[in-house]
């Protein structure tokens, strides 16, 4: 689907869609609990979609009938084999690995995209070593076999997924196991959202030097109620709009936790640094009123998700914007330091893409056409980038913005946006 993007200022208010992250979490530790759980999320996407295929597979029973609460029914008798669609959804992969051996489970997993393309080492061989069998070289793979309790040793400069996948299995096992890390943790804001979870459905689990330590033979306890919390990642593409164009502003998004773990609550902070007046209520809304921005340096380690919209916020920023520590980022959905260097392009601007970042020199922007790759986070940042482009911008792709944020075109319209289908 091709959209056009009429250059306009947004103002207004929209609500945070729910955080995918955090779905994702309470979805699997709700299908391994003892009793049913009902989860209000609000609105669903493609990769909370794509968990809750999965844990069907699995043997569990999950409906949402309204759309915007699920009913979830814990895994049973989970069939002998079958497989697993994980869709484009690289958590749902990683949180679900170490459970299959985990529940003495003989599963395919598969996915599409980028998704087979995506890493899994070391997680394939830790399981490997502690007793799973993976069968095949990349997605998609024939998982069989059981996993023993003992010491998980893997770096934490990877992927905190990995860590949350054990976190989620290893309680599951007769004895008690160890995740020892390494290198210092990145994204240790989103292991913390899982601690967090697993505690609400009563999982125990200590800190330990350079790790955690994890008894066995635990079970999981609903909580029988949850509410999943707002979505820092995608109301960081509005906060930012607020802050681009003088004739703007402010732009409010509520339903967001002030003392959120999530990593990408920084947007906060990056958006004061970069000189945007910000404003915080008790009640979880932020508001971001625009000031004339200046060029700063971004250490993108624990907030990869950001960088799109960071270097956007670049283009608007008088001098030099930094990033970097984000080589991760070519990883993703797409190559995000290649895809995000390629749209500004494409819209006027000057960067400079570096192996693990990207250097943003600020000016105006002319408009044109760009590829999204889809990439869901390079639809929404580009959507806000054309706010500053002198003529229209025609996005190649825009579906993609499905996977996290369906509505995201709907909000924007309704803060005075202008997109029109092609």
């Amino acid at each position: 689907m091709k959209l056009k993007i009429t250059p306009y200022p947004l103002a207004g208010r929209v609500q945070a869609v729910v955080s995918k992250s955090d779905v994702h979490r309470a979805m699997i530790c709700a299908a391994l609990a003892d009793r049913e759980t009902v989860l209000t999320t609000g609105a669903s996407n493609r990769d909370i979609e794509a968990t809750a295929e999965c844990l069907r597979a699995l043997g569990a029973r999950l409906d949402s009938p309204d759309g915007r609460r699920w009913r979830i029914a814990p895994v049973t008798r989970p069939a002998e084999t079958g497989t697993i669609d994980c869709g484009e959804s690289g958590s749902t992969l990683r949180f679900l690995l170490p459970l299959i051996p985990a529940l003495g489970l003989h599963r395919t997993v598969t996915g599409s995209g980028r998704l087979p393309q995506r890493p899994l080492s070391p997680l394939r061989e830790l399981l490997e070593e502690h007793g799973a069998l993976i069968g095949g070289e990349t997605l998609p793979l024939e998982l069989s076999g059981g996993l023993a309790p003992g010491r998980y040793s893997l770096p934490g400069n990877v992927s905190s997924q990995y860590v949350t996948g054990l976190l989620f299995a290893l309680p599951l096992l007769p004895g008690e196991s160890e995740i020892i890390l390494t290198t210092p943790l990145e994204s240790a804001g989103y292991v913390e959202m899982t601690l967090r979870t697993l505690r609400r459905f009563g999982i125990r689990i200590s800190p330990a030097e350079n790790g955690w330590r994890i008894p066995g033979g635990q079970r999981y306890r609903s909580p029988g109620g949850l509410s999943c919390e707002g979505d820092w990642s995608n109301a960081a593409f509005y906060l930012a709009a607020g802050a681009l164009r003088s004739d703007g502003g402010p732009v409010t998004v509520g339903g967001l936790d002030p003392a959120s773990p999530q990593g990408d609550r920084a947007i906060v902070g990056l958006l004061r640094r970069f000189g945007a007046a910000v404003e915080e209520t008790a009640g979880g809304s932020v508001s971001v009123a625009p000031r004339p921005l200046r060029g700063i340096e971004i250490d993108a380690s624990a907030i990869p998700d950001l960088v799109p919209i960071l270097a956007v916020c670049g283009c608007a920023a008088e001098g030099e914007t930094r990033i970097f520590n984000a080589a991760r980022l070519r990883l993703k959905e797409s190559d995000r330091l290649q895809t995000v260097s390629a749209a500004i392009r494409a819209l006027g601007g000057h960067v400079d893409e570096l192996p693990d970042g990207l250097v943003i020199r600020g000016g105006a922007l002319s408009g044109g056409e760009v590829d999204c790759a889809n990439d869901h986070r390079i639809v929404m940042s580009m959507a806000v980038a054309a706010m500053l482009c002198g003529g229209p911008v025609v996005l190649d792709g825009a579906e993609a913005c499905r996977k996290s944020y369906p509505g995201f075109f709907d909000d924007y319209q309704s803060l005075g946006g202008i997109a029109d289908v092609l």
